[in-house]
């Protein structure tokens, strides 16, 4: 299922999350704190029981406050690489999370999801949003797609691109 999603590259699929991705989606969730918290004098098991309360956290507030939102993970050849997590709001999709584990960051993956959410939102004349913390190097992906800030919410940065139509 593409989920409007029609211009991912050949290897590059989307499925809906299932209550047995717990662990890899914990695990993904895990690898964007790891620099963070390897700066935290805390043992493993205490940084793993962390990061594990904070997913559940996130992961019921995003299904609270997005009921309708497309959950989808992210697969490379078949195998579970990352997270999408999409939803539409008045005239936008909002990009609630992106994530991909580690070894497949910087090898064009999200680029590709990105693009690919890009078009859907020109095809249906919405822009595209999404938060970002300003230090995160996604920005500047973002920014290459045309994402503009609209300001600081809070620690992250909410970056808007308008429909191509609204393009200048």
């Amino acid at each position: 299922m593409a989920y409007g999603l029609t211009d991912l590259p050949p290897g590059i699929e989307l499925r809906p999350t299932e209550p047995d991705d717990r662990d890899f989606l914990l695990s993904v969730y895990g690898s964007t704190r790891a620099e963070e918290l390897s700066l935290v004098p805390w043992t493993d098991t205490d940084k793993a029981a962390f990061v594990a309360s904070q997913f559940e956290a996130q992961d019921s507030y995003y299904r609270q406050m997005y009921p309708d939102a497309l959950f989808l993970v992210v697969l490379v050849a078949g195998e579970p690489v990352g997270r999408l997590y999409l939803t539409r709001i008045d005239d936008e999709i909002r990009v609630i999370d992106i994530a991909l584990l580690p070894a497949h960051r910087r090898r064009g993956i999200g680029s590709a999801l990105m693009a690919s959410v890009t078009a859907l939102a020109d095809r249906e004349g919405r822009s595209v949003t999404l938060h970002v913390e300003p230090w995160n190097p996604a920005k500047r992906l973002y920014e290459r797609l045309g994402f503009a800030s609209e300001g600081a919410r809070g620690i992250y940065e909410f970056m808007r691109r308008p429909a191509a139509a609204g393009l200048s």
